[in-house]
């Protein structure tokens, strides 16, 4: 196998650089070199090349990037002009697509994959989005189409939280409002991690008492769970469709309608902390050799052999056609 070499941007706070440390041990034993800390707001382009930290980034292999809690605006535009060039994990289209919950929840319904009832409007729609609540019971959150860890929700529990909420509304700059229905659960969830297609970790969250959120920057608190075959499947289907390589599944049970849900998929689910893994979140080894696995995977290159073989199953192949043809036209 030849000697590759991939650039790596990840989170160093909350275990992440003993996680990269463990990552990098994985990836030298597959004779794959990586070069750390290659954040893109310190990188610049010129002459069809992105510089990072003395780095031509687009000579790379594969580019790496973990980090869900410093992406800024720049570092996504250079990400996006970086996965022209090269592979990487996750590829930017998937990444974006689930930066965006109105974009991913839409792409799951329309494959049929089971996902909270939404409308997405702006100031001109406000009638019809009113006329959505009524069937709603006036039950809804109202969500920023970005951000993570439950930030900006609002929970609205009747059509008058509403009424009282448009005048704020209105006068904010975001050109569109994205609006959930509130589904009856036990304020608990599964977070389903899927690496490649393969689920490698699942564990769940349960709000705090009076809370509705389960994020554990909301003061949710992490449980111990084992999926259904039913969460798997719908776990699994649903990283499919948005085409992550790595994605973190939220699941919640409806249980006025008797189904799972997805609420939300992310690009960059965390690692358990040490301190979750005292508490016996135990899948971090796994969900690194996943992830090794993956890049070497993705980085493969064809030896000479296997050149040598492919260029002579072609001319096998074209040769049978050929006397095929000849014995036809000689018949």
């Amino acid at each position: 196998m030849a000697f590759r070499n991939i650039g790596i941007w990840m989170y160093q706070n909350c275990g992440g650089k003993a996680i990269e440390q463990k990552i990098l041990e994985g990836l030298r034993e597959r004779e794959i070199n990586a070069v750390t800390n290659l954040d893109l707001a310190e990188a610049t382009s010129f002459d069809g090349q992105i510089l990072c930290n003395g780095i031509i980034m687009n000579q790379l292999d594969l580019f790496f990037s973990y980090n869900a809690g410093q992406q800024t605006n720049y570092q996504q535009y250079l990400y996006q002009s970086l996965s022209e060039s090269i592979p990487t994990i996750n590829n930017y289209h998937a990444f974006a697509l689930t930066e965006d919950k109105f974009r991913t929840a839409h792409l799951l319904r329309r494959h049929n994959v089971s996902t909270t009832d939404h409308v997405l409007c702006n100031r001109k729609n406000i009638p019809m989005l009113k006329q959505k609540l009524q069937s709603w019971e006036g039950k809804a959150i109202c969500k920023p189409v970005d951000g993570w860890g439950g930030r900006g929700l609002i929970k609205l529990e009747s059509e008058r939280d509403f009424d009282l909420l448009t005048p704020y509304l209105l006068k904010q700059d975001a050109p569109q409002f994205y609006i959930e229905r509130v589904i009856e659960n036990d304020f608990s969830d599964y977070r389903i991690d899927i690496v490649n297609g393969q689920v490698v970790s699942c564990y769940g969250r349960q709000a705090a008492k009076g809370e509705w959120k389960t994020n554990i920057t909301n003061g949710g608190n992490i449980m111990l769970r084992e999926p259904n075959d039913e969460v798997i499947a719908l776990a699994i289907n649903a990283a499919k469709v948005t085409g992550l390589e790595i994605a973190g599944v939220d699941i919640i049970y409806d249980l006025e309608h008797e189904k799972y849900v997805v609420i939300e998929v992310n690009g960059i689910p965390a690692f358990a902390t040490p301190e979750q893994e005292i508490l016996g979140l135990n899948f971090n080894q796994h969900k690194i050799d996943k992830i090794v696995e993956l890049i070497d995977i993705t980085t493969a290159k064809p030896s000479l052999n296997n050149i040598l073989d492919a260029i002579n199953i072609n001319s096998n192949v074209a040769n049978t056609q050929l006397n095929t043809e000849l014995n036809y036209v000689t018949a």
